[in-house]
């Protein structure tokens, strides 16, 4: 049966300036990361589109690089403590949100959003100075507490989203029957917010993993990351196996999308 469409409703045809002007955005948004591919594919010695000759060189000489393979591993294993720092901290900072009202509450917000506040090179400054005292410079545990720092603001904001929805009584009632604070949050609530859990794991991970600023001013040597490589490598040589390594992270940030996606759907569906 075919629906007409009455003088107050707005029909597709006059809403296609928003379909136009939304594919115009996502395009803006999607293709520049998409040249990188064919990029990556080329056979020559500079990166240059489109490539004249297909061929995996630059693939080969990451993948067989052990300066390359060094900066990835550093980036895993900062990337992994920062998702697991970032998230028990953030939680329990949303957590602790939920349960206060009024000025504090906003207070502590604020605190917490501070990171993603300010410009991000102020924060490498201040990290900087400040680990050159501590001793936390050039340190695989000085990149994990400042990327910490800069994951905080979206684990808050997406746990604290899935608090917002969640019904704080269902906890209060497992308490009242002789739970423990902790217990009734780890089986009652815990589960519930799991897909914002999911949500903030990734967020985590891709702050840690794509961060430059900070890691240009406090790594270096042996503890320098991927992204630190990256960087050097287009100052320095703009050879395609940057494009190669752009096109891995392409994949490989996608696919943790795509499985994010996944459990939440499962765990909601639940």
């Amino acid at each position: 049966m075919q629906m007409i469409a009455t003088d107050t409703q707005i029909t597709h045809w006059q809403r296609a300036w928003l379909y136009l002007l939304c594919g115009a955005v996502l395009a803006f948004l999607v293709v520049p990361c998409l040249l990188v591919i064919p990029m990556s594919l080329s056979a020559d010695s500079f990166l240059h589109f489109p490539p004249r000759e297909l061929s995996l060189r630059w693939y080969r000489s990451f993948l067989g690089s052990e300066d390359w393979m060094h900066g990835a591993r550093i980036s895993i294993e900062v990337a992994f403590a920062t998702v697991v720092l970032a998230t028990s901290l953030g939680t329990a900072g949303a957590y602790a949100i939920r349960q206060l009202d009024g000025r504090l509450a906003m207070a502590i917000r604020t605190i917490y959003m501070l990171p993603m506040i300010a410009p991000v090179i102020l924060i490498a400054v201040g990290v900087f100075f400040v680990y050159a005292r501590l001793g936390l410079n050039n340190s695989v545990e000085g990149l994990v507490l400042a990327h910490t720092l800069l994951a905080l603001p979206y684990v808050v904001i997406t746990v604290g989203s899935g608090l917002e929805t969640y019904d704080m009584s269902q906890e209060r009632v497992a308490r009242s029957l002789g739970a423990s604070r902790l217990k009734a949050f780890v089986q009652v609530t815990l589960p519930q917010i799991a897909p914002s859990i999911y949500s903030s794991l990734l967020f985590s991970f891709m702050t840690s993993f794509d961060e430059t600023v900070i890691v240009l001013f406090v790594s270096g040597g042996d503890t320098s990351t991927l992204t630190r490589l990256m960087f050097e490598n287009i100052r320095d040589q703009q050879d395609p196996t940057i494009a190669a390594i752009s096109t891995l992270l392409l994949v490989v940030s996608t696919a943790a999308l795509i499985v994010a996606q996944r459990l939440a759907r499962r765990k909601v569906g639940e």
